[in-house]
Order: C-alpha cells, then structure tokens, then sequence
C-alpha cells in the first residue's frame, strides 16, 4: 500500500493551491492535506477546510487575522466546519514548513512573501513543489545550497520548467548539469495580450487590459507580468538556478497557442518538448505523483484539432521587460532580485492605476542601474537588497508621476 503523503500548501487559496486541492481530491488514497495557507480570502480557506479537513489553518494577513477574530469565526469553527482545526498567525509559518508531519510543501505564495517559509522547508530536507519563481530569483543561491546540504527535493511547478524538467534525463543532477549533453532549454511564451498590438499603443495600456489573458486563468499581479514579459523574464532566472546552465544557454520563444510548455535542445541535434493542453493541474500531477504517472483532470490535447503551432522569436522592443531579464542573467544573484523586487512595485502600483504601463519598464530599468554594483553575500543581504530596490522603486514611481503615495 501507498503511504500517504501529507501536504502543506502555502497559498492554498491562489490559483495554485485550488488547482492542486483539485488534484489531490482526484487521489485521497495517497495525499492528505495537513496545513492550508491563505492570505486575505478567508471565506475561500474556509470552503477548503470543509472539503480537506487539515490539521492546520494559517492567516498569514494581520487585518484579516484581526477580523477573524473580532467577527467570533473561531468560536463558530467547529460547529461550521464539523471538526476543530488549530488556527495560527503568520510567525508560526517557519515551524509549520519544517514539522516533522509534513512531507511536501507546495510553495504558492506570490512575491518575496514565499521566500522564508520555503527556505525554511527545504533547509529541513523536505520535498518542496515551487509554484513560486520569485522566491528563487531572490535568493536562488541560497535556494540550491540547501537543497545540496539538507537533501531535499525542489521540483518546479511552473508549466514552463516542469515542462524542462519531464524532458531531462531522469538522473539529472544540476551540480553536473555541463555533462548530459544539453545544447539549449527553450522557454515558450504565448505573448500575452499585447503580442500584436502596435507599440505606440502600450503606454495607453489599461489594468483590465492587462490582466485579460488569452490562454491561461492566473491572477493580476501574474497575468499583468505575462503582459510585460516580465514573467517570462523571471523564469529566465529561475531556470538558472534550478538547472544550472550559463545564461547563454537560456532562451525564449514565442508559443502563441501555449500547447509546448518548453523545450530541450540535444547537443546530437534532438530537441524534446513536452505538450499539453494549458492547465496548470498537469504540472500540478506530474510533480505531486513522481515517479508516478496520476490522473489530472485536464483536458486530453487533440493535435489533429488544433492543426498549427506558431514559433516566433521573442521582439525585445516590443518586450522590453524581457530585455532587462536576459540582461540580469550575468549578475544574477544581485541583478535578479532588483528586477523583481523593482517589478513587484511597479505591477502594484499600475494595477492602482498610479503609473503607466510603460513605466514599469523604465523604473526596473532605472533601479538596475542604480543598484548594480550591490555585493549579496548572504541571506540578510538579500533581503537588504530587496528592500532598498522597493523605496528605490517607490521613490522613481512617485518622480515619474508627481503623485504622492
């Protein structure tokens, strides 16, 4: 019999975690779930505790904490719920990822927020699904140093990487990542919303426009980062880290129809993809059922459907974002954090409508510049770094648009 894994899901209420709950209920003889994760969208966690039942409740949200308790949600817990589960704050997030309870910690949370729970998780060897690609920019080095000294297991989620990931040789190792025989890794991109829109039309650019996605459901902060390319730029970065090849053997490429997630080119002249329909239950599966093949939910690709797959090279003018990302690759453990954490800023901040679409371009670009020559030599460093590039970001933003926030 199967021993099941428990799961921790930080994030449970994103896109991510439903999609991975999703997954889970299709499978209940081999997961359960002993910790969710949320943020602000307690009605949502609640829903999820009725239909997993987990040991464990996380509001990491102070205000949101705050009103669970003012409006008496506790004291109404089991009776709503059926059965009492222990409800905690944010600081006790760290020992929740490194229990000896837990066996798998989805990693979920968007932004830098996700960085310490899942460093936390992998410093304590545990196997560790990554759904979040910013946690990894900021600190990947680190990230990877764990993971070679606790033993533990970082395995992508991202469509795009865990699509590199199915097409590796089953005993790649990114410590001997030079001796497999891998010319090139392709990342797709659909292009966005914006792929053929005339270029003097960005900077008019609205966050409803933004967001609205062709292919894939994602959230705003995620779908306005597609729109830039910015997302793309990020999982430059993160396949960096997690396979550990020279930048110049990174590259991108546009996918219209997001039905080949990635791509890995053979020094024998082969090159793998992995296909798909766009479904984030797929990556989802693959990962939660290693070595095991398990069933997803998603939807059967019909290829005599669809006909034609479109290629076309990355525009770095149309996508400048893009640019700035291939340009942080050289000093990445200091560039890439400032791109993100740039990025974060300005992503807010349009998504407030208090700067234009193109000027998340020009304030990542202005901050690469000022920040540059910053040394990380460590954790603290980074989180320093982050930090300084946000006033920084914050400082440009208000001098761009002569508002005060």
């Amino acid at each position: 019999m199967l021993k099941q894994q428990s799961l921790l899901i930080l994030g449970a209420t994103g896109t991510i975690g439903v999609n991975t709950l999703d997954v889970l209920a299709r499978h209940p003889e081999r997961f359960r779930v002993h910790g969710l994760v949320a943020g602000t969208n307690i009605d949502r966690l609640l829903e999820q505790a009725s239909n997993h039942r987990p040991r464990v409740l996380v509001i990491c949200d102070s205000q949101a904490l705050a009103r669970w308790h003012a409006q008496g949600y506790g004291e109404r817990l089991a009776q709503r719920l059926g059965y009492q589960p222990e409800v905690l704050a944010e600081e006790a997030l760290g020992d929740l990822c490194s229990a000896g309870e837990v066996d798998t910690v989805v990693a979920a949370i968007v932004g830098a927020a996700g960085l310490r729970p899942t460093l936390r998780a992998l410093q304590a060897g545990k196997r560790v699904l990554l759904a979040n690609k910013e946690s990894l920019v900021l600190a990947g080095r680190f990230m990877i140093d764990a993971c070679q000294r606790s033993g533990a297991q970082l395995l992508p989620v991202d469509s795009e990487h865990n699509a590199i990931y199915q097409c590796l040789p089953a005993d790649f190792n990114v410590a001997r990542a030079d001796q497999f025989g891998i010319e090139r890794l392709v990342l797709t991109a659909s292009g966005g919303p914006f792929r053929n829109k005339p270029l003097e039309e960005l900077a008019a650019v609205t966050p409803a426009q933004a967001i609205a996605h062709p292919n894939w459901v994602m959230g705003r902060k995620i779908s306005v980062d597609s729109a830039t390319m910015a997302n793309k730029g990020l999982e430059l970065i993160e396949a960096l880290w997690l396979f550990g090849l020279p930048p110049k053997q990174l590259s991108v490429l546009v996918h219209p129809q997001s039905i080949v997630h990635s791509l890995v080119e053979y020094r024998d002249g082969s090159m793998l993809a992995q296909l798909g329909c766009p479904d984030m239950r797929t990556p989802i599966a693959h990962v939660l059922g290693l070595p095991d093949r398990i069933e997803s939910g998603s939807p059967r690709l019909d290829l005599a459907k669809i006909a034609q797959l479109q290629f076309e090279e990355a525009d770095l003018s149309r996508f400048p974002m893009l640019r700035l990302a291939f340009d942080a690759l050289d000093k990445a453990a200091t560039l890439a954090p400032v791109f993100n954490a740039a990025n974060e800023v300005c992503v807010d901040l349009f998504l407030q409508e208090k700067i234009g679409f193109m000027d998340i371009v020009r304030i990542t670009e202005h901050c690469m510049a000022q920040f540059e020559g910053y040394r990380v030599a460590n954790l603290d460093d980074a989180f320093g770094l982050d930090h300084a590039v946000r006033q920084q970001a914050l400082a440009a933003a208000r001098s761009l648009s002569g508002q005060v926030f």
